[in-house]
């Protein structure tokens, strides 16, 4: 990104459900934000690029999918290429980023917002920069909610946060007690934006490093808890690869799937040696926790 500026075009999002769309967006690999105008009831999906030829190219390919969208439901409209301040971009989320109270044990806090944690509440602090992952989406909050309710269990102390975003389930494992974590993400702006809420969060030895779900090997051994929050094809496509992250008799949260998506998905997993836990629907997401059979 530049310094200063920004490329932007706004979508308004007429969907009966806001969590749809920042999931197609998330597959043309664009940096976009999410937020819903509860003064005015509307949802908007802001599109942004460094450069005017890379805005109109972000334009063009979302203009180009929005016929194949409106099958999954997405009611989109598209504005107009506009220039914004970076440091008026930073405000805009302010008004729309509130606290989210996941449990008695956890909060998310905007680095603005000032608030009162009940005691033994941690208070994970989060700025969403230009990555997805505030925990106001459907499949991140999942994956936070399965987090602390595993947090503590015998035996459980290592996590993966596959296609880490902002950061945010890493940093909550990191606050709830996870001894060994590791994150990563395809896009290196996402890593980045780790880094930095990382950093804010006080927590050491947690390393976001760039790589993707096709050839990521992680710790030796596998992880207690994999949080995998990526769309349902990609899931998928590289569960051969996925399966191996996962301790035998340890869990697997999949995230990022429509709801017509999840039965496909759990088939795949299943047949790889896994039992299925639980399935949680919220709005057209469906999300799920696994098994690893020992």
């Amino acid at each position: 990104m530049s310094d200063e500026v920004l490329y932007c075009f706004d979508l308004r999002d007429d969907s009966e459900s806001f969590g749809l769309v920042p999931e197609l967006l998330a597959g043309l690999e664009a940096d976009f934000s999410s937020y819903e105008n509860r003064e005015e009831g509307t949802f908007v999906h802001t599109v942004y690029a460094d450069t005017l030829p890379q805005a109109e190219r972000n334009l063009t390919a979302v203009e180009a999918c929005l016929p194949e969208w409106r099958d999954f439901g997405a009611e989109l409209e598209a504005g107009s290429i506009y220039k914004l301040n970076k440091a008026d971009w930073a405000e805009a989320w302010k008004k729309f980023f509130k606290p989210l109270v996941i449990s008695d044990t956890l909060i998310v806090r905007p680095s603005w917002e000032k608030i009162e944690p009940k005691p033994g509440q941690a208070v994970l602090t989060i700025d969403p920069g230009m990555s997805f992952g505030t925990g106001q989406h459907a499949t991140t909050l999942y994956c936070l909610q399965v987090i602390d309710r595993l947090a503590g269990k015998p035996g459980m102390a290592s996590m993966l946060d596959a296609g880490c975003g902002s950061g945010i389930l890493a940093i909550a494992a990191g606050l709830r007690g996870y001894e060994r974590i590791d994150a990563f993400d395809f896009d290196p702006d996402a890593v980045r934006v780790a880094e930095e809420n990382i950093a804010v969060n006080k927590l050491s030895g947690i390393v976001p490093e760039v790589g993707n779900a096709e050839n990521y090997r992680g710790a030796t051994g596998g992880y207690d808890l994999v949080c995998a929050n990526i769309l349902g094809h990609l899931l998928k496509a590289y569960s051969a690869n996925i399966v191996t992250w996962v301790k035998p008799g340890r869990y697997l949260a999949l995230a990022g799937i429509l709801n017509g998506e999840f039965d496909g998905v759990s088939a795949v997993y299943t047949s790889c040696g896994f039992e299925e836990l639980e399935r949680v629907t919220l709005r057209e997401w469906t999300s799920g926790l696994f098994r690893k059979k020992a």
